[in-house]
């Protein structure tokens, strides 16, 4: 009964007539308060609301964000309402700002029109993910992180229509609410019929919209996903759609992380087939956004803020001396050995610094490595490591990989048959670590589609009339195996490589991990692995509980926040000297072998040394990277890509490489431009007639055929020579 006693409640001059308490929830009392805690809140004698309304008004910007934990410490049951009815407490929240601007900006001026205010809101209180969303939550107010996958363009929403009877010329002003929800015109006409007049009724559905008297604001829709990282193993991904508004409407793009603050509403969907027509109370969620708050350094899931504590932990981690090391050492400790692989892979997780040069152009500082060898060899086990470690990671197997779910794809909505653009793994994963596995049973236009992303770090589009660029400033972490499935030693690295030197060159360090036979290593691996098996402990896991995952990835966190390293001048000419050395050797390997290395030695390398020379810096924290750091990093260099090209070099002594080009002779008398002869007649008469070795017949046509002088037919059973 309280709320009819409020029927009888009356003001006369600041008294009131009946209880005060009664009172307490009506529309007037609750915006005069909603005034006070704007014009008196204040942290150490700044007013903070006062300051902000002033400086966005004097720019012309209506608009007040309001933390919400200001509110509760205000006063705690004027915030509960808030969370509890956003859709009643938010107008009379804009019209309490509305009052505010008139109060401070324009005090003299009582019968100034002021614009509508918009009220935005954030708060640092627990989130809600997408999934957790449930039928309790409907009108209230929520806070949900995800990313955004699309975002419609700009549409024009009404706030009021104007509406005008055909008949009797009667207008009136329907208020349309926010968000998704319809309005319907009324069916009769409302004009109030002087007593006696005679005219006929107007008929059903008279009126029409006069469309530029009504009020029109900026509506934008929003399709946020759930992070990759939060989705529980073997579920989709769950989505839902964000009106976004005024201020709010194109605060973020596709790809952005963010966390929205809204109040989850309902909305019929018109002409929805698969309701059948029959479902009459069926709803479809939304969120009607009141606040948007993009991560600005994506490196930082929304949680970049580091308690005071955490900040000397990480500090005296980094004080270690031997702190790299030992967070190599913490890189997934269950494998055994690979100690060079997992350094690199530190480097990998650190990345170097990001350079923006004065002309605008960008170098990027993310490390891209290759792992490529034999089965077995735990390179899926160190990539999926890498995905829990990373802030910020996608894991994607190269088979079930399109160019499009890599880059980005081209959408249409059912709605509105307006396209969208979706984006991919790389770009998901923008700020972070891509981990490709199987990268060698990609289909090559596939693989061709992330030689932008890897060198540029952006993924440029033009399909369906949409041409646009997406960032994509992630690193890539692939593993493949070579072409006969094990690596061979009696072949080259091009010959055991199926890539192309394009994409090679991309990555700064290419590892060549051998499944070698040695029974010392074999003795210590079975232990490890019987170590693991009976209690999960292996013999190398004595730094296991030295820096725990959850640690790691807030100190990988920390450290690329806080630290982007430059290189001292002792360095970089040791750096240069090295390169011209480096140049020097692969340049006189490939004349003695007489033919080009197939993976390239180019300037990027040079800058790939210089990014790790920068990783390793950074995992200190030191500003500035040393001599020490590039000895490191040119030992690291040399591990793996300056001995990827050098594998088989061995092997391909003088006398063979000799042997092989008189044979390239032999074969080219033997068979004119437009013969083909089997593969079986050329070894009886090389091998066995002349005596050649077989090694040197499969050498001389491997290099025959890259330099597409002959070309293999019938799976490689003959061989057609095709030009000179």
């Amino acid at each position: 009964m309280a709320d009819r006693q409020n029927t009888y409640t009356v003001t006369v001059h600041g008294s009131t007539i009946g209880d005060d308490h009664q009172d307490v929830d009506s529309p007037s009392r609750v915006q005069q308060a909603l005034v006070d805690f704007v014009m008196d809140f204040h942290l150490d004698n700044v007013f903070v609301y006062r300051d902000q309304i002033r400086e966005n008004v004097l720019v012309k910007q209506y608009y007040c964000d309001i933390d919400i934990a200001h509110l509760i410490s205000y006063d705690e049951e004027l915030a509960h309402k808030l969370s509890q009815e956003p859709a009643d407490i938010i107008p009379l929240f804009e019209a309490a700002l509305k009052t505010c601007t008139q109060r401070i900006v324009y005090p003299s001026q009582r019968d100034i029109k002021l614009p509508e205010h918009q009220l935005l809101l954030h708060s640092g209180a627990s989130e809600l993910s997408i999934r957790d969303l449930t039928a309790a939550n409907v009108s209230h107010l929520v806070r949900i992180p995800g990313i955004i996958i699309g975002a419609s363009t700009l549409s024009s929403k009404s706030t009021a229509l104007a509406i005008r009877c055909r008949n009797c010329q009667h207008e009136a002003v329907l208020p349309v609410s926010g968000g998704f929800a319809g309005v319907s015109l009324p069916r009769t006409c409302s004009a109030l019929r002087a007593e006696g007049d005679n005219s006929e009724k107007c008929p059903l559905d008279p009126y029409y919209v006069m469309h530029e008297r009504c009020q029109f604001i900026d509506q934008q829709v929003l399709k946020m996903q759930e992070a990759p990282d939060q989705v529980p193993v073997g579920e989709l991904p769950r989505h839902i759609m964000i009106s976004a508004d005024r201020y709010l409407a194109n605060r973020v793009v596709p790809g952005a992380r963010c966390t929205v603050m809204g109040i989850f509403s309902i909305y019929q969907a018109k002409g929805s087939k698969r309701s059948g027509g029959g479902a009459v109370a069926i709803r479809n969620p939304y969120i009607r956004a009141v606040g948007v708050h993009a991560d600005v350094d994506h490196t930082a899931k929304g949680s970049a803020t580091f308690t005071e504590e955490e900040e000397q932990e990480f500090l005296e981690m980094s004080r270690r001396p031997d702190i790299y090391q030992v967070f190599a050492e913490c890189i997934a400790p269950s494998i055994y050995g690979n100690k060079d692989i997992k350094k690199a892979i530190a480097c990998l997780l650190m990345g170097g610094s990001k350079k923006i040069l004065p002309d605008g152009m960008k170098l990027r500082g993310d490390i891209n490595v290759l792992l490529l060898g034999d089965p077995g060899t735990a390179k899926s086990q160190l990539l999926k490591f890498v995905e829990k470690v990373a802030p910020i990671s996608v894991y994607t197997s190269g088979k079930g990989s399109s160019a499009a779910g890599l880059t980005a794809s081209v959408q249409r909505d059912h709605n509105t048959r307006e396209f969208y653009l979706e984006g991919g793994a790389m770009v998901l994963a923008d700020g972070g670590v891509v981990c490709i596995d199987e990268f060698d049973k990609m289909r090559d236009e596939d693989r061709v589609a992330i030689h932008e992303a890897m060198e540029q770090q952006t993924i440029s589009i033009a399909k369906a009339g949409i041409t646009t660029i997406l960032n994509s400033r992630t690193s890539v972490l692939a593993a493949a195996n070579p072409i006969f499935g094990r690596y061979d030693d009696m072949k080259t690295p091009g010959e055991n490589i199926d890539f192309q030197t394009t994409i090679l060159s991309r990555f700064d360090m290419i590892f060549i991990v051998r499944d070698e036979h040695d029974r010392n290593r074999d003795e210590n691996l079975a232990k490890h692995v019987m170590g693991i098996a009976m209690g999960g402990r292996g013999i190398e896991e004595t730094v296991q509980a030295e820096i725990p995952i959850d640690k790691m990835k807030r100190y990988v966190t920390y450290c690329r926040q806080k630290c982007a390293p430059r290189l001292s001048p002792e360095a970089a000419e040791k750096l240069s000297s090295h390169f011209v050395s480096i140049r020097r050797q692969v340049h006189a390997s490939e004349m003695n072998a007489n033919q080009r290395s197939s993976i390239p030695i180019t300037v990027r390398q040079l800058e790939a040394i210089i990014r790790i020379t920068e990783s390793l810096a950074k995992i200190s924290l030191s500003p500035v990277a040393d001599e020490s750091h590039v000895d490191e990093a040119i030992r690291l260099f040399l591990a793996s890509t300056m001995d990827a090209v050098n594998h088989g070099e061995g092997q391909a002594s003088k006398e063979l490489m000799d042997e092989v080009n008189k044979l390239e002779e032999e074969l080219r008398r033997r068979m004119p431009i437009g013969w083909q002869v089997n593969l079986s007649t050329l070894k009886r008469e090389m091998v066995d007639g002349k005596g050649y070795s077989e090694q040197a017949l499969g050498r001389a046509l491997h290099v025959m055929a890259a330099r597409e002088t002959i070309r293999w037919r019938h799976g490689g059973s003959v061989v057609f020579r095709s030009s000179a």
